[in-house]
């Protein structure tokens, strides 16, 4: 990635990305879709924090190619840490447990599941040219316009 935050640095370390990976970012095309970084620079089973449309955003690959996309900031200790959660499986369901007091949320919903609580916003991700992209809008991810466009990742598999 080139410009002035990397997502990746050379030892691998996840680590805070401006969208676009370019000096400045790139702003959303007609589609609402905004470009964070190539594909190969996340990680599986491993985090990334985005500046988004001024929203931090935690960016996973899970280790089955799964992308999703949701709030970084934690609801329960007000810190933006979602993207150096811990990531497993719950039931089947894709999660990351944040970093601070450990709650378990789903990564396709944003439901916390280890306690009554708030859910993590979800945003939408795809894999598109060999860049990931994400969507801030629900227009975006919610159904009609991502089953039309061919790649589109619908906040998981």
């Amino acid at each position: 990635m080139t410009g002035a935050r990397h997502g990746v640095d050379g030892a691998g370390r996840a680590g805070g990305m401006r969208a676009g990976g370019v000096r400045g970012g790139v702003l959303p095309g007609p589609s609402g879709w905004h470009a964070v970084c190539r594909v190969t620079e996340l990680l599986p089973e491993r985090g990334a924090a985005a500046l988004v449309a001024g929203v931090q955003v935690a960016v996973f690959r899970t280790f089955d190619g799964g992308l999703h996309a949701v709030g970084n900031l934690d609801p329960f200790s007000g810190a933006q840490v979602i993207s150096r959660g811990i990531l497993g499986c719950r039931d089947g369901a894709p999660v990351v447990a944040s970093p601070m007091f450990k709650q378990v949320f789903d990564l396709r919903t944003g439901e916390c599941l280890s306690e009554p609580g708030p859910a993590l916003p979800v945003f939408g991700a795809r894999v598109r040219d060999g860049r990931v992209e994400v969507s801030l809008t629900a227009a975006a991810w919610s159904g009609a316009g991502a089953a039309a466009d061919a790649g589109v990742v619908l906040g998981g598999r």
